[in-house]
């Protein structure tokens, strides 16, 4: 039985481990230009790392425990079916795929019924800790992109292969605003309109930039 346990737990870490060398599809579709490109596994450590700064400092009532659990499995379904994004296929075909995938990555694991119900509450977002958690990861990536933008790291006038400049919206946010970071940060204002601490900070990023924060 503890020969089981050792094994179990140690297959689990190899299966995650490999998000450590899968880069998030999103920076490779916009060309990002830089020696070492953020994984999965990098996202995922900072999103936690943002969840427990912002619920310190505006001192949310919530369970951190729970959302730092969530941060740390949300993004399974990776290993499987690689870092998916809007444009190649719909949430809801996401959503099935991903399901799937984290079924059989937990298949004969213990308690693998316990993650696969944080999962699932953390993708309906139904709950106060899943909305929270769900803002940090887009607000993570919103940060790694004015992070990128400020280094100089992407060029909007060489694209090559990038379908996202057809998209109507896309464009119409690269149109409307003076930066590529600033127009990927509206592209995902949408997800923090029930929480005004989360618009305050995006609208911080545009007006202001992070290189002035991490020289300070």
């Amino acid at each position: 039985m503890e020969e089981t346990k050792i094994e179990n737990s140690l297959r689990f870490y190899l299966l995650c481990n490999t998000l450590k060398d899968l880069i998030r599809t999103g920076w490779k579709i916009w060309n990002v230009k830089r020696e070492r490109i953020e994984s999965v596994a990098e996202h995922i450590y900072g999103v936690q790392m943002l969840a427990l700064a912002i619920y310190k400092e505006f001192e949310y009532d919530l369970d951190i425990e729970k959302i730092l659990y969530m941060i740390a499995i949300h993004e399974l379904e990776e290993i499987e079916i690689g870092d998916l994004i809007w444009n190649d296929i719909t949430a809801t075909e996401k959503l099935e795929k991903g399901k799937k995938a984290v079924h059989s990555i937990l298949s004969g694991l213990l308690h693998s019924e316990d993650v696969e119900e944080l999962l699932n509450e953390y993708n309906e977002r139904k709950t106060k800790e899943a909305l929270f958690a769900h803002h940090c990861d887009k607000l993570e990536c919103d940060i790694q992109a004015k992070l990128y933008d400020e280094e100089k790291c992407v060029d909007l006038n060489c694209q090559p292969g990038n379908k996202l400049l057809n998209n109507n919206i896309v464009k119409e946010k690269l149109d409307k605003e003076n930066s590529w970071s600033n127009a990927w940060i509206e592209f995902d204002r949408h997800h923090y309109l029930d929480d005004q601490n989360f618009i305050d900070i995006i609208d911080y990023l545009k007006e202001n930039g992070i290189s002035n924060i991490k020289k300070s």
